[in-house]
């Protein structure tokens, strides 16, 4: 169950942030950095304001973008009492590179080059275009669509196939965000969302985290991303869990800017 981590990865590295740490979405300095700090030592959910509107971005991510996102850890912290469906199918994934495109642009300006003398509130990414390559990424034409609710951004669905022939459906709601920037060129973002699987009864519900640092480097981005699965009171383990992750995957990102000629 894949999907799990990348529709994770849309929700953060795909659609938050900027600017002084300052509250309506964003989270008091030095929390966030620290939370990456601490892993894997993750006890509980980070502290987040409800999500409200589109995600923002420094000026810096606008453009076209390739990235390649490597798993370099992944920890099941309640293994072997508690694990997820597909933890063990995705330590395939260690060390092995996967690459797929995103992008970003001002809000009133077209999909294009980087343009880092945007400022954060005009920047905002295109969640159907980067969810539907993550998704192709790893599932190829199984991966059918992502859709995005136009009057919310957080709300989407994603629709696959799967190896039998049948369709899934995945229900994401991003319900909590929060972010911050230790420095023009250094940005951290968090969010929690509630993530339905359809096309199984019963379907499979759970909350994943997705907590990334994003640090400018001249004409590329690095990235240190980490999701964590949490399970909610539906499922059968959730007393003996609680708010402790029962996954959590650590992610090496790099995005480079894709130019006319590729």
């Amino acid at each position: 169950m894949v999907l799990i981590r990348f529709v994770s990865l849309l929700l953060i590295i795909f659609g938050s942030y900027f600017g002084s740490c300052w509250w309506s979405g964003q989270a008091i300095a030095g929390v966030l950095a620290d939370r990456v700090a601490q892993f894997p030592q993750w006890q509980e959910k980070p502290i987040l304001e409800a999500a409200k509107a589109d995600l923002l971005y420094p000026g810096w991510m606008t453009g076209t973008w390739q990235v390649t996102s490597t798993l370099v850890d992944l920890i099941a912290p309640l293994a072997p009492q508690v694990e997820t469906p597909g933890f063990a199918g995705n330590q395939k994934y260690l060390h092995r590179p996967v690459n797929f495109q995103v992008r970003f642009r001002g809000k009133s300006g077209a999909w294009g080059l980087p343009m880092g003398n945007l400022t954060s509130a005009q920047v905002v990414a295109d969640r159907a275009f980067n969810g539907l390559q993550i998704n192709r990424a790893y599932l190829g034409d199984r991966a059918l669509s992502v859709k995005v609710k136009s009057r919310n951004p957080n709300d989407q669905v994603t629709q696959i196939r799967t190896p039998g022939g049948r369709q899934q459906q995945l229900v994401s709601l991003i319900t909590q965000r929060g972010s911050e920037t230790p420095n023009p060129d250094r940005f951290i973002a968090s969010e929690v969302a509630q993530q339905i699987f359809r096309g199984k009864i019963p379907p499979y519900i759970n909350q994943v985290e997705t907590t990334t640092l994003y640090e400018h480097q001249g004409k590329q981005i690095i990235g240190d991303q980490i999701t964590a699965v949490y399970l909610v009171p539906q499922d059968r383990n959730y007393w003996q869990a609680g708010d402790r992750p029962v996954a959590l995957y650590r992610y090496k990102l790099r995005l480079k800017p894709v130019t006319s000629s590729q």
